[in-house]
């Protein structure tokens, strides 16, 4: 053992066993990883400890010898001597328990915490075994609805602070708290202010009784119905680590894990709650083909040929790009490579890409330095340049909040209007397409037109290099075409060699599909395609000759009848590209349109074919995480009527075309890629599966980045829902989950990837913003986290959440407009495009701005975004 790590242990007696402690270490977490459970209901090892329910209460020697202390509230001290099973201790534990259940409800038959409730267990283990106490019960109305997603039983409640303590601490939502006093005190919200955080299903999660419920899994399931399996979140790029559970064959929840490096066990209300579109009966579970204007049932045989009779005609016109894919944000990466390898290896088409407008070229991001989540929050300073983090991956949030509130790192904003970082931020600055420029070149120099984020950095300790700056990299404003935003990346970049780039665009897997070529230009590793690995060579059949189009691009051919055929792999442009009206009216144009889909999305119901894909939970796999981390997606039901996994579907078409894809299980598309991606050499199916790498595995995989850790022991009163379906749940549940030991293939030197290079990274191109028209106004143009599309359509308990369609300006431009709160606005586009909305006055967005949410609306002939224009602006009049 080194000095350093000595100096930073103590010697601590338990039970008369001597162990080593971290310095500083709480008694109870000490206790804990040496085997000694110490019963406890307040405390949580995410949330700041209060020692309110006693029931954690020890003997620990001092000056005058033993006496009762909270193990929660205690760190550990060189020398200390700790009892936790003296009869002292076992009557407080009685006297604990006897109190807390005084008014407590015997209504476990009914409640839903009912079999994993850790009150349940504790009274079983260490209380008294009966009650002294004949008096009637406490009684109070219940259950009150607190939110639209939990409801409140009070009597149920044991006042231990946890749901109150994350609501403000953690999510900065102080909605949730106590009132009254003595025995009448309870827990309760605002009479005027309903408990809408996004957060709100974790205080569900972490309370220790039945206190506060979901409405989705309210009377659902006990633990002895459900099994489980690990899995990561695709509602977003965070990557969420998860437990999901199912009963007869039907997702019932998602529980948050507690994964280091990402989540910390959160959720947000979107993701923990979005099984029941998985549920849902509107999925599409067989073959459908177009017949006039209605579809009818048809045969995956019939469906196949049918692909196979217009995919060679195009092919053989001497122009593979006249056929093109358009990949969405729910695939797996083994979906998107087999995907790739079909269109780039099998068809010879690089006109593949999964940008809708929202992101950034996949040249751009390869091309900057990756930072990882764990970089940004212990950064020495942190730039923002991207969207409202909070409405678009909200637990990242959640990790710069804390980051920032505990003092680890400083933030500084830059943008065109309010965010949810701007409350984190030391400094936040308005900018220009023009002032962005200058940003980049000079934030690092005296000359800096941005003294005050020069200064805050440079206090910091941030490099002139950008040693120590992490950048949130993302669409700050849709409004703003995507040139801006990769110019200022590029810019940036050369100006501080050293700083790293956290890409923060909201779609979940574009990571991935970036890492595995579903752009043009690119193919798996970030290669570009003249620089193909031998082993892929030898693995494909060919590889396109030029470069294709993205999905821009394909949509302009589309108009000019250049695209013959198009694939829609979970995609739906028609309701997710920018502009609208270039996406409809494209669509409408080109030959032959296959959806390969899970719903009938607006894009699938005017498709000519639509394939039934399996949906999440439904197949494994993995997916890549924003940070670059690859993550396990486990099945755990059966896919519905005919659906097949996306990589299955390319293997079929390949079949159908003359080719062989070469797969067939989602492990074997893993192990290619490992094969051929430089980027993914070390990857394995084996070493994913662990269980300890329940955090994944950052990529490119070396012999130092590799690490496999023994996972932490799981705190079965924090995440009791985990523990009793492991302990109770049908046999199935216990198929993962399990300790291994760590003497395995993990071992063995990971081999160094080839260096990689990308071509095309010249020098940034800065496109000048045109004049703003006479008349018109700024537009600022982002998504909220409840923004519609299929996933909430299809959720019964959030589609009520969805955002109204209204547009929000000051209240100084409303006056401008002659136009109160309330009323009705005429929205114009640059192209003619109008669309009607009620006004809010929102004094948080700039004068001259107006606000609009992208996916509240859509209205035929009008898109506030038009692509090839560097800025939108729009002209707003009353109605």
């Amino acid at each position: 053992m080194s000095t350093d790590v000595s100096q930073n242990l103590v010697t601590v007696s338990i039970d008369g066993k001597e162990i080593l402690a971290g310095k500083g270490e709480l008694l109870i977490a000490a206790a804990e990883k040496a085997g000694v459970f110490i019963p406890r209901f307040c405390y949580h090892n995410r949330l700041p400890q209060v020692g309110m329910c006693r029931m954690c209460l020890v003997e620990v020697k001092g000056p005058r010898g033993f006496s009762l202390q909270p193990a929660c509230y205690l760190p550990v001290a060189d020398g200390m001597e700790v009892v936790t099973e003296s009869e002292k201790v076992k009557k407080a534990q009685d006297g604990v328990l006897e109190y807390l259940l005084i008014n407590h409800p015997l209504d476990c038959p009914v409640c839903d915490k009912g079999g994993e409730c850790p009150l349940q267990d504790q009274t079983m283990a260490y209380g008294p075994g009966e009650s002294r106490f004949a008096e009637e019960k406490r009684h109070w109305e219940k259950p009150i609805a607190i939110s639209d997603l939990v409801l409140l039983d009070r009597e149920r409640c044991i006042q231990c602070d946890r749901c109150t303590r994350f609501a403000d601490v953690v999510a900065g939502d102080a909605l949730i708290e106590f009132v009254g006093r003595g025995d009448h005190t309870e827990i309760n919200v605002f009479p005027d202010r309903p408990f809408s955080s996004y957060f709100s299903g974790n205080t569900v999660q972490i309370c220790p009784v039945g206190a506060l419920t979901a409405v989705p899994y309210r009377f659902k399931a006990r633990p002895w119905d459900l099994s489980q399996v690990e899995s990561s979140c695709t509602t977003c790029s965070m990557g969420c680590r998860i437990m999901v559970q199912s009963s007869q064959n039907e997702l019932t929840r998602y529980l948050g894990l507690d994964a280091d490096s990402i989540n910390h066990g959160w959720l947000c209300d979107k993701g923990r709650f979005g099984h029941e579109a998985i549920n849902s009966s509107d999925r599409v579970t067989v073959p459908l083909v177009r017949k006039g204007d209605s579809f009818v049932e048809t045969t995956w045989a019939s469906a196949l040929e049918l692909i196979a009779s217009k995919v060679p005609s195009s092919r053989s016109a001497g122009d593979p790009d006249r056929i093109g894919f358009i990949l969405g944000s729910r695939l797996t990466n083994e979906d998107i490579y087999s995907w790739v390898k079909l269109a780039k290896g099998v068809i010879g088409s690089d006109s593949v890409d999964s940008q809708l407008g929202d992101g950034l070229k996949g040249e751009v991001i390869a091309s900057l330095r990756r930072a990882t989540i764990n970089d940004a929050v212990s950064a020495k300073a942190i730039l923002a340049f991207t969207g409202d983090i909070k409405e678009e991956i909200p637990v990242l949030f959640l990790r710069l909040r804390e980051a920032v509130k505990s003092g680890w790192t400083k933030m500084a904003t830059i943008g065109t209007h309010k965010s949810s970082l701007d409350k984190l931020s030391e400094v936040t600055a308005s900018v220009s397409v023009d002032q962005l420029q200058l940003l980049a070149r000079e934030l690092m120099r005296e000359s800096s037109r941005f003294p005050e984020i020069t200064k805050l950095f440079e206090n910091q300790g941030v490099g002139a290099d950008g040693d120590g700056l992490v950048v949130l990299l993302g669409r700050e404003n849709l409004a703003w075409d995507q040139s801006v935003v990769e110019a200022f990346a590029l810019e940036l970049s050369r100006a501080l060699p050293k700083a790293k780039f956290l890409v923060t665009i909201r779609n979940a897997n574009f990571a991935g599909s970036i890492d595995l070529g579903a752009v043009p230009r690119l193919l798996p590793g970030r290669l570009p395609l003249e620089s193909a690995s031998p082993m892929m060579r030898q693995k494909w059949a060919g590889l396109p000759d030029r470069a294709g189009r993205g999905v821009k691009e394909m949509l302009s051919a589309a108009l000019q009848g250049e695209l013959d055929v198009l694939f829609l792999v979970g995609s739906d442009p028609r309701e997710d590209y920018v502009d609208s009206v270039l996406a409809n009216s494209a669509l409408d144009t080109v030959g032959f349109v296959v959806s390969v889909d899970t719903f009938l999305s607006q894009s699938s119901a005017k498709a000519d074919l639509v394939l039934p894909a399996s949906s999440f939970a439904e197949k494994s796999g993995t997916t890549t995480n924003l940070e670059g981390r690859v993550l396990t997606l486990n099945q755990k039901v059966a896919p519905k009527g005919l659906c097949r996994p996306d990589w299955a579907i390319a293997c079929e078409i390949a079949l159908e075309l003359g080719g062989d894809l070469g797969f067939g299980s989602a492990a074997e598309v893993l192990d290619e890629i490992a094969e051929v991606s430089p980027l993914h050499w070390g990857l394995s199916w084996n070493r994913l599966e662990r269980s300890a790498a329940i955090e994944g595995m950052m990529i490119p995989v070396s012999a130092t980045s590799l690490s496999i850790r023994p996972r932490a022991m799981l705190d079965e009163i924090s995440t009791p829902g985990i523990a009793s379906v492991w302990d109770q749940g049908l046999a199935s549940s216990k198929t993962t989950y399990v300790e291994t030991s760590t003497n395995s293939e993990d071992d063995e030197p990971v081999g160094e990837p080839a260096t990689q290079t990308v071509a095309g990274m010249v020098e940034p191109i800065w496109r000048l913003a045109p004049v703003q028209p006479l008349g018109f106004m700024n537009l600022a143009y982002s998504r909220k986290l409840y923004s519609q599309g299929e996933h909430l359509r299809n959720s019964a308990h959030l589609v009520h959440l969805v955002v109204e369609a209204k547009c929000r300006v000051s209240g100084k431009t409303a006056e401008k407009l002659g136009v109160s709160s309330g009323g009705s606005v005429l929205i114009s586009d640059k192209a003619g495009g109008e669309g009607q909305f009620e006004l809010e006055i929102d004094d948080s967005v700039p004068n001259g701005t107006v606000e609009l949410v992208r996916g509240s609306f859509s209205i035929p002939g009008f898109s506030p975004v038009r692509s090839g224009e560097t800025v939108n602006y729009v002209k707003v009049e009353r109605a």
